[in-house]
């Protein structure tokens, strides 16, 4: 039971009659069958590598795997067709070769998703935020779980640029004017869930993600970091990616290759407060951060207790 001063957990996300997660948080561990990468030990475009990273993330603790065929940022033009080839037989091959691991698609595309949730992909990871109008109905029309996001209204593979989020105009004069990004957030967040189940997608298999970094400067990243609480008050699983992100390397001025103890501790804070669901490049790392911050919230059982004790 969760104590008076600890914060409530979002829900608990189910994916095809699956439980994800339970007393700790879960982990969605990243495999990018592409070549650039921001972050380069995420580069797995060789068919040997990415099924070891499989297999790792599955043995350190990831009850999640999402395979993503194209970088989110700039950079060369990737058509549908070659997308298509990067993920989908790479999903078939993940289902069929690791049965007890739920699959995720990273894509923005609709005809992405079809292909790759026909191949065995148990969630579809829009991280643009509904750029195609028809994703959601795949989802919803296939039986796969979806991730609703938040960019601002930036379209895919765009960096943010000047990016603002003022107050609603309906604000009390003493709010914060920094909880302009929380309003929109939320605001989209709830409007996305709601046509998600709409759409077919079951209430419990739609995740919100604050979408960290996408549409952002760093100063909005941290704040809504720091207010992950409002994010459970939605009534849906929280989905976190916060991984090797520019906002921890920005703020702590650090290459991505040394961002990991700045995603650690921006983990524990964000599952402290009730994120429920994390993407993660650092399995192990992550889900020994995770079960701590579980045992401290009383989530979960240490793993062995002697001192003290004989």
């Amino acid at each position: 039971m969760t104590g008076a001063t600890v914060p409530p957990r979002a829900a608990t996300l189910v994916l095809r009659g699956r439980e994800v997660g339970g007393e700790a948080a879960a982990i969605m561990a990243i495999v990018n069958r592409t070549t650039d990468s921001f972050y380069s030990g995420a580069r797995q475009a060789d068919d040997v590598d990415a099924l070891r990273a499989v297999e790792r993330a599955s043995t350190e603790g990831a009850q999640i795997v999402d395979v993503g065929g194209v970088r989110a940022g700039t950079g060369p033009e990737v058509t549908v067709e070659e997308e298509i080839r990067r993920t989908v037989p790479f999903v078939a091959r993940v289902r069929a070769e690791f049965p007890d691991m739920l699959v995720s698609v990273d894509t923005w595309r609709a005809e992405v998703a079809r292909e790759a949730v026909g191949a065995g992909a148990d969630l579809v990871n829009d991280t643009w935020a509904g750029h195609d109008p028809h994703l959601v109905e795949v989802a919803g029309a296939l039986g796969a779980g979806i991730v609703c996001s938040h960019t601002g209204g930036a379209v895919p593979r765009t960096d943010p640029f000047q990016v603002a989020y003022p107050l609603p105009h309906d604000a009390p004069d003493d709010a914060d004017p920094r909880d302009g990004v929380v309003h929109d957030v939320l605001s989209t967040l709830a409007a996305a869930a709601r046509r998600a189940v709409a759409c077919g997608v079951p209430r419990e298999s739609v995740l919100v993600d604050p979408t960290h970094d996408f549409g952002k400067s760093t100063w909005h990243s941290l704040h809504l970091l720091r207010s992950t609480g409002r994010l459970t008050g939605l009534g849906f699983p929280v989905l976190m990616a916060l991984s090797r992100k520019d906002f921890v390397g920005e703020t702590l001025d650090l290459p991505a290759e040394e961002r990991l103890e700045g995603t650690l501790a921006a983990t524990a804070l964000a599952a402290w407060m009730g994120a429920t669901v994390f993407r993660a490049h650092d399995v192990r790392a992550t889900r020994r951060a995770l079960d701590m911050t579980a045992a401290v919230r009383g989530d979960l059982p240490p793993a062995r207790v002697v001192r003290g004790l004989g």
